[in-house]
């Protein structure tokens, strides 16, 4: 998947240095005498530690904790009547991929089996660079407009002044922004706890744009269904493997592929033309809000299979850097909110954690790169003496052609302002999640699952949220209402 940038000589058990030179003594200090002090001139030793004292780099600042693998995307369906971008140029194409899985909001030594979020981040090795798709196991999310997900993030993460998750942070924050109310019922819902990486869904979450050969652009959704089938565990099982085998997800995923059952998922689109969009009773870029499938039916396009385990988890899972930004000819981006939001933060959180150069790391280096970039921390490929400004007459990269013609112009128009769209009808989607996808049983599972994580909070923002929750269904708030006062009542 990608070139290996060091010899390892399997017959030479010899330790060296960074630099190649052989130590004399892996065992021992250089010292005077058996007893004395250590020689500044140990440069083993200096080496060894002034390497250890770097060896992390700083944290995911959201989905710290995850694991991945890589293998192949295959193109099963004809789908270029919608996009000419050449990863879906013809049936049996099969592309190189790598998938990273993680939770949200744990740190790094977090258990797997909380119930959060899990993202599901593709990276595409396409011949026309990288294509990232970069989504969760949710076809929605908590808010719709990016300026707020700093906030909300802080929420998940730890009190500043006690250091402990708390209960008042997160649903305080819900519960002033109720646009948060469907993603936070799949949350609770069964599905908020999936048994491992391989029995859950993942999806693009974002709308995204198509661009066929002609120009013609649709907008669309990207889902992933996984070919395993829909497990979850439930709540008591959970709690037991986050302290038993915190490392539960990891742990399936590397022993199924090494095992050699390869996990995977069907691909599949929604489509909306510029005209249903226009016309859509619902903003359709609004990221708390799906496509019905009934209006807008998922169309097949291939299969996302994993045959191969990092080989080093550091190099390859750690250092694996994804973003939205990265898109190649024929798919483009949407007026998703949340999606250009993203088109910065990404590639900016993997400037401060990788370096300026994290796209020459080979794990997330394109197959080739013609650019003007130079210099900085890392730079594994600086293009030799390859001119590094433009325009210039030898020769340097200009303007490509094809990527022109599916790059068509579109119209925007409207009054630029500031619009606050936290009223947006923040309950009708998850009245139908509630009524008519839960079935009885799992309303009373969603039911017990939110009672137990909001009696920690506050009354007044118990208060809250009860009222949020009526507004869904006024049963939901009664047996929610119910449920906190027998939790009191239990606590006397």
């Amino acid at each position: 998947m990608f070139v290996k940038r060091y010899c390892y000589f399997q017959n030479d058990s010899s330790a060296t240095t960074a630099s190649g030179n052989p130590i004399a003594e892996k065992d021992a200090t250089l010292t005077v005498g058996p007893r004395g002090p250590i020689l500044l001139q140990d440069n083993a030793f200096i080496e060894e530690l002034a390497h250890f004292d770097r060896e992390r780099i700083p944290e995911r600042v959201v989905h710290a904790k995850g694991g991945g693998a890589f293998g192949y995307f295959e193109v099963t369906h004809d789908i270029t009547k919608y996009s000419a971008a050449k990863v879906f140029s013809n049936i049996g194409k099969k592309t190189p991929i790598g998938i990273r899985f993680s939770t949200v909001a744990g740190e790094s030594g977090s258990a797997d089996t909380v119930r959060d979020p899990r993202g599901f981040a593709v990276k595409f090795y396409t011949e026309d660079g990288i294509w990232d798709l970069v989504g969760n196991n949710t076809p929605i999310f908590f808010i719709r407009d990016p300026i707020l997900f700093p906030h909300f993030i802080h929420t998940q993460k730890r009190n500043p002044q006690t250091h402990l998750k708390d209960a008042d942070m997160f649903w305080d924050f819900i519960t002033l922004r109720p646009e948060t109310t469907h993603q936070t019922m799949f949350v609770f819902s069964d599905r908020g706890i999936p048994d491992g990486f391989r029995h859950m869904n993942g999806y693009g979450s974002h709308t995204f744009k198509l661009v066929n050969a002609e120009g013609k652009a649709v907008y669309c959704k990207f889902h992933h269904k996984t070919d395993q089938g829909i497990r979850n565990l439930d709540v008591k099982k959970a709690a037991e493997l986050s302290g038993s085998d915190p490392d539960y997800a990891l742990r399936d995923l590397y022993n199924a592929i090494a095992n050699g059952n390869f996990p995977s998922w069907t691909v599949n689109i929604q489509v909306m033309t510029m005209e249903q969009a226009a016309a859509c009773k619902f903003n359709p870029f609004d990221l708390t809000k799906i496509w019905p499938h009934a209006d807008y039916p998922l169309i097949p396009v291939g299969k996302l299979v994993l045959n191969r385990n990092p080989e080093n988890y550091f190099t390859e899972i750690e250092q694996i850097a994804f973003s939205p930004a990265h898109m190649i000819p024929g798919i483009e981006p949407s007026p998703d909110k949340m999606l250009l939001g993203r088109l910065f933060s990404y590639g900016d959180t993997h400037r401060h954690r990788l370096g300026p150069n994290y796209l020459q790391l080979p794990v997330n280096c394109p197959f080739k790169v013609r650019n003007y970039q130079r210099d900085g921390p890392h730079a594994i490929n600086n293009q030799g003496g390859a001119p590094n400004y433009h325009p210039n007459s030898f020769n340097g990269p200009d303007s490509d052609s094809r990527a022109k013609a599916l790059s068509p112009p579109f119209a925007v128009s409207g009054e630029a302002t500031r619009y606050d769209t936290g009223d947006d009808d923040n309950y009708s989607q998850p009245r139908i999640f509630f009524q008519k996808t839960l079935d009885a049983a799992a309303r009373e599972r969603l039911i017990a699952n939110i009672v137990d994580n909001l009696k920690n909070a506050s009354d007044f923002i118990q208060e809250r949220a009860v009222k949020n929750f009526s507004q869904v269904d006024p049963s939901l708030g009664q047996k929610l209402a119910e449920g906190l006062k027998t939790q009191k009542r239990a606590n006397l």
